[in-house]
């Protein structure tokens, strides 16, 4: 698989890691050694990826994983899903039922039916606990052999440069190749029980085959660039073929497809893939389905991402007047609406939406900015309240909340929430400032001491 060498990085490095913490480095990694693994495979992943945390994209994802997961016998964890930002065809599963899919693959989809097929794959190899089983195996090498492997991995990962250059990926291959010999046997498990669990989902098993059919076509695995000992996916011909034998006399019912899947295929494609590329693909499609309301949204969302908002709105206006109930279009749209002064137009869309549902804080961020904009001052403190309150880790949020009290002559709780901003930006010297600042007009002896305490804590 192209670009999957940080997938293997991930699971080798954690391994040895896990092996070095372990005190006699050989007993059997538990269900609760793995859960505390997949606690620091998740750290790493987070420091070396962007996951998407789009509401559209990370709930849908998640509710087609648990589908899948209802199936299963009663598992010792709980399955998560999430969506790498990045242009790769990868999908992987960590420790503890944590599965991820590249935003690259999920592009290349065509149907929920493909998605579906993708993650019960993955869930088949957490439920088979086959990383845990690697681990284990792994104890069983040297920790020279195992340090080689971490340190001539790190150098795909961004990091141990130098240490890499002196031990390379190369040491592992005498010691290791036994080793990893067995995912051959553990991916055809994977699949056995990843067609089953993809059935009693209430999926055609011909979806797993258009999966690998997609998988070939985008060549996810280059003989020349990934060597055999390393590929955690082998045998994608023989696996198709044998689907391709057993599906031979049954005919393929029409793919299964959502709304829920066009939306976020749609944004993954606009808002995380390149976004020249997008919109070239958003126009192609628009000329040959010109009447298509998804396709006009991914064309507005990729024009605004290229900088050009007022071209955006009429194809989100399209969008929205053919589903006028979904909060995201109608986020979309408001934040359009506003981007292109258009203040009032984008209130009266984002109070109606705000209203109906909790989709995430761009909703509200430009509610309050559009009411800000308009002079309605009182309004917008209300509305950043909510949205802090909400969303706490969301910073602009702060900002424009500072700026709304100052607006209103409350010097006090201006600095105070500037002070919040730059506090989770890491800006040391502006939040201890603003903190001072709000001192001197703040009087609430419990806000006193909270803000008192924050500066202490700087």
């Amino acid at each position: 698989m192209i670009n999957f060498r940080k997938t293997i990085a991930l699971c080798i490095t954690l391994t040895w890691l896990f092996t070095l913490l372990t005190p006699d480095g050989l007993s059997a990694i538990t269900i609760q050694e793995e859960k505390k693994l997949a606690d620091e495979f998740l750290r790493v992943v987070h420091n070396q990826y962007k996951i998407i945390e789009d509401p559209a994209i990370a709930d849908y994802i998640n509710r087609v994983g648990q589908r899948i997961v209802s199936e299963l016998p009663q598992q010792p964890f709980t399955y998560h899903f999430y969506v790498i930002e990045k242009d790769a065809y990868n999908a992987f599963a960590s420790p503890a039922g944590h599965i991820f899919v590249f935003s690259g693959l999920f592009a290349a989809l065509d149907h929920e039916g493909e998605l579906a097929a993708l993650l019960a794959h993955e869930i088949a190899h957490a439920a088979c606990r086959h990383i845990s089983e690697m681990i284990e195996s792994s104890k069983k090498t040297s920790l020279g052999t195992l340090a080689g492997i971490a340190a001539g991995i790190l150098v795909g990962l961004g990091g141990a440069s130098t240490l890499g250059s002196a031990i390379g990926i190369g040491s592992m291959a005498a010691g290791e190749s036994a080793t990893l010999a067995y995912t051959r046997e553990k991916e055809m498990q994977a699949d056995q029980l990843g067609r089953e669990y993809l059935v009693k989902a209430g999926y055609d098993l011909h979806s797993m085959l258009s999966l690998l059919e997609t998988i070939r076509s985008q060549e996810w695995f280059g003989t020349d660039q990934v060597p055999t000992y390393l590929r955690t996916h082998p045998a994608t011909e023989d696996r198709l073929t044998y689907l391709a034998n057993t599906l031979s006399n049954k005919p393929a019912p029409p793919p299964t497809d959502t709304y829920g899947f066009k939306r976020a295929h749609t944004r993954v494609i606009a808002l995380h893939e390149n976004p020249q590329k997008a919109q070239k693909q958003f126009r192609q499609s628009l000329d040959a389905h010109p009447n298509s309301p998804m396709r006009h949204y991914g064309f507005g969302l990729a024009l605004e991402k290229n900088g050009n908002p007022k071209a955006a709105v009429k194809h989100l206006e399209i969008a929205f007047n053919a589903h006028p109930n979904d909060p995201y279009i109608t986020e979309d749209l408001g934040r359009i609406y506003f981007l292109n002064g258009k203040y009032e137009k984008a209130s009266d869309i984002l109070q109606t939406f705000s209203r109906q549902s909790k989709s995430g804080p761009e909703g509200l961020f430009y509610l309050g900015r559009s009411q800000l904009a308009l002079g309605r001052l009182s309004t917008a403190t209300k509305t950043f309240n909510r949205l802090v309150e909400a969303y706490p880790d969301y910073l602009p949020a702060f900002y424009f909340l500072g700026k709304s009290y100052s607006e209103q002559n409350q010097p006090g709780r201006a600095h105070y929430n500037l002070g919040l901003y730059h506090l989770g930006k890491h800006d040391r010297e502006n939040a201890a400032f603003h903190f001072r600042q709000a001192l001197k007009s703040i009087t609430d002896a419990e806000e006193v001491e909270k803000i008192k305490m924050l500066l202490e804590k700087l």
